[in-house]
């Protein structure tokens, strides 16, 4: 006699299942209190929306048994909308702005900058003991000040851009310098003077008219605010020139602005409607340098689609016949260049074009200028992504070849078909049948290849004053200069690039996928 373990009956709730909703639905709410927070305090609306969406769906679907596709279609349309939708709606958002270096913040950001960097001592400017303190990174911050008033033993602190106040009874004060603060790590002064650079950027508020700025490594003054702003009037006044900025509109943005045309040099983000769409479509040097990269960027991902394809293709080939030894042997040795990670193989293959002591150059005797000619450095490209592509294209066809049926070649051989007929008549067709979506999704790839270009290149060479684009530079590595390039950070004109990029590759992904139904009729 046997005997079965009891089973719960359909529509019961199981210990584990119980466990498992409590776990997801208590560490949901647990992320949620600690997110929720930090948006709120950096205002990131959008995001603080889609925690508390994603927070009210989490909890809804796994408190209960019910819903039991949703539970299995959430974690997928969640990291869908986080990693993909959300980041594309963001891009085109900010591709009607100007956000940008000079125009990151909001305006009341920006006339606090401008009042604070106004700050000078004066003859009778109190003096503070500096002590510097984080709560998080000691080199990179955030870093919070630390005063105390030597005359009076007045303990006061903040942050950047924060208005100072009174330090908690909690902190301890050792030879006139806060030593200890709850929360707080306090620095070093061989640690200040690493971090110098940003901590002598930090202002402290006291009053409209004056402020904190930071003097060496363990002291810091009050002093008085040269710029003053009138919110009443809207405008900034040089209370030593006793000239007055207000707000005009220069070129795509407002700035402050005086009656002589000078204007202050920070200013804030602010909507532009379609003017970065303009000005990549009608300023000249914009226009040609983007129809450059569009161009080679063509070129680049046709070429190399079609050079991976061909030697892939025939070395799956040579390797398919059956009268081949040591075709596992073969195939593993040939597959190397795909096991090896890409940003590896990209800087290991940069110093083989070294002109003076590469391998290439050295050992077949040239003296090509590889990296420093544009056309030697894209055949560079092309060669360098070829070798590091073939593989894919061999594994695929490989796979496709194996799965031509053997009568067809067979029956073309006794019909009198020679080997290369057989090949591009018969087993080319049948193959691109199963690997032309494949070349479509490589196409899209190489068209945005951007560590084929940033590592080996660098997007080199750049003539000479030009920085928007190099030789060899595709559209996303153009994208990337314009966006965080020597000329400065321009994350509106750099989205809106990116904004014609991804419609691009969506309408030229759809006309190949359209072209290739026709290979669909061959079986």
């Amino acid at each position: 006699m046997t005997f079965s373990a009891p089973t719960a009956p359909a529509g019961t709730t199981t210990t584990a299942g119980l466990l498992g909703r409590v776990v997801v639905v208590s560490m949901t709410l647990a992320v949620t209190v600690y997110l929720v927070p930090l948006l709120v305090r950096f205002q990131m609306w959008t995001w603080l929306v889609i925690v508390l969406l994603s927070a009210a769906s989490a909890a809804a679907l796994y408190s209960t048994r019910r819903l039991v596709p949703g539970k299995y279609l959430f974690p997928g349309t969640f990291f869908l909308a986080v990693f993909l939708v959300v980041p594309a709606v963001l891009t085109v958002q900010t591709s009607f702005t100007n956000f940008g270096d000079g125009f990151r913040g909001t305006k009341e950001e920006a006339i606090t900058s401008i009042t604070n960097n106004s700050v000078v001592q004066t003859a009778n400017s109190p003096v503070y003991n500096l002590s510097v303190a984080t709560v998080g990174s000691v080199s990179e911050g955030p870093f919070t000040l630390f005063l105390v008033d030597p005359a009076t033993g007045r303990v006061l602190y903040g942050g950047d851009g924060e208005t100072v106040r009174e330090a908690a009874p909690e902190v301890t004060v050792t030879d006139g310098y806060v030593t200890s603060a709850p929360g707080y790590t306090i620095l070093s002064p061989r640690e200040v003077n690493d971090a110098y650079e940003t901590v002598s950027a930090l202002t402290l508020t006291v009053s409209d008219s004056s402020a904190i700025r930071v003097q060496g490594v363990r002291a810091a003054f009050e002093g008085t605010r040269r710029m003053v702003y009138d919110e009443a009037a809207d405008t900034i006044t040089d209370t030593a020139t006793n000239e007055v900025y207000s707000v005009e509109k220069v070129g795509l943005s407002e700035r402050f602005v005086n009656k002589d045309g000078r204007s202050l040099p920070q200013s804030w983000r602010q909507g532009v409607g379609l003017a970065n769409y303009e000005r990549l479509l009608t300023r000249s040097d914009l226009a040609s340098q983007f129809l450059g990269a569009f161009l080679w960027t063509l070129t680049f991902a046709l070429l190399s689609v079609l050079l991976t394809f061909v030697v892939g293709f025939a070395l799956a080939l040579a390797l398919n016949d059956r009268r081949m030894r040591g075709q596992r042997l073969y195939r593993s040795l040939l597959l190397l260049p795909y096991a090896v990670p890409g940003f590896i193989s990209l800087l290991v293959w940069s110093s083989f074009y070294n002109q003076d002591f590469g391998l290439i150059n050295e050992v077949l005797h040239l003296d090509v200028p590889w990296l420093s000619s544009t056309t030697a450095a894209r055949a560079a490209v092309l060669i360098t992504n070829t070798w590091m592509g073939f593989p894919y294209m061999f594994i695929v066809c490989t796979g496709a070849l194996q799965s031509i049926p053997s009568d067809l070649t067979e029956a073309a051989r006794i019909d009198g078909a020679s080997s290369l007929q057989i090949t591009w008549r018969i087993t080319t067709p049948l193959l691109l049948v199963a690997v032309a979506p494949l070349l479509v999704s490589t196409f899209a790839f190489n068209f945005n290849n951007f560590n084929a270009i940033e590592l080996l290149t660098e997007g080199g060479p750049f003539a000479a004053g030009e920085y928007t684009r190099g030789g060899t530079d595709i559209l996303i590595s153009m994208v990337y200069r314009i966006a965080f390039g020597g000329s400065g950070a321009d994350y509106g004109l750099a989205s809106a690039v990116s904004v014609v990029l991804f419609v691009i590759t969506g309408v030229l992904a759809a006309v190949q996928f359209r072209a290739i139904r026709t290979l669909e009729d061959i079986r």
